[in-house]
């Protein structure tokens, strides 16, 4: 364990994939449950975490050791990191400008801003000289950015719960529609009835939760289910 906790190129690969693997661990249970922050985002933002600490560090050692002499000239209040986390401070208003509000309650855009969030303590990181872990978030960032889409979706398409949007001539037909559900062996976790125009006309529409029964977790078929009734317009399943 001392090994482990010293600071060397092998423990900030170590702290690294610690930090992805935990931030991937409970993403994975907020895909699971078919939230909007989900697996790729909360393993960004694992990242962009370990990488300011370990920059705090490296500072810190640098500071005793090879800056000491630029240290001693400027005095020892002098703090590397004050600079960092004003940068990080002024980001969160570009992050907070990338997400984006949707239709039918959907948010876009959180991926980008924490992805912006890893690159921007990659950049503090790469400024200070700390190439090792450069390197090693590189790497990282862009598995998780590029490699991982295909993935998350394809879980994401298999995954037992699904969010649908169904629109539908009158308000009465709700109850048609959750009999379809329960026919299917399927179960609404919630439901939130909302309204959009259409051609001057109010149509009702609701947004539905519903976990699939383990028998048969096809979302095609659920879908093709709903399709299928009289009263329904349009049925389309929201992805976050």
């Amino acid at each position: 364990m001392d090994t482990i906790r010293q600071f060397s190129f092998f423990t900030v690969i170590i702290r690294m994939s610690l930090a992805l693997l935990a931030g991937g661990v409970i993403g994975y249970g907020r895909t699971k449950k078919n939230r909007t922050a989900g697996l790729r985002t909360f393993m960004l933002t694992a990242i962009g975490a370990s990488l300011s600490i370990l920059l705090a560090i490296y500072e810190y050692q640098m500071m005793q050791g090879q800056w000491a002499d630029i240290v001693s000239e400027v005095g020892m209040k002098f703090d590397a990191s004050r600079f960092g986390s004003q940068v990080l401070s002024g980001m969160g208003f570009l992050a907070a400008g990338s997400i984006i509000a949707v239709d039918h309650q959907q948010v876009q855009g959180l991926t980008t801003a924490t992805g912006l969030f890893a690159a921007v303590c990659m950049g503090l990181a790469a400024g200070a000289g700390f190439y090792v872990c450069v390197i090693v978030a590189i790497i990282m960032i862009i598995a998780v950015l590029d490699w991982m889409v295909p993935l998350e979706f394809l879980y994401k398409r298999r995954t037992r719960i699904i969010t649908l949007f169904v629109e539908f001539d009158a308000i009465e037909s709700i109850g048609t529609i959750t009999d379809v559900i329960s026919h299917n062996h399927a179960s609404i976790q919630d439901m939130e009835v909302e309204r959009m125009k259409k051609e001057d006309d109010l149509n009702p529409s609701v947004i539905i939760n519903i976990k699939l029964p383990k028998e048969n977790s096809s979302h095609s078929d659920m879908l093709a289910s709903i399709a299928e009734l009289n009263c329904v317009y349009s049925v389309e399943e929201l992805i976050a």
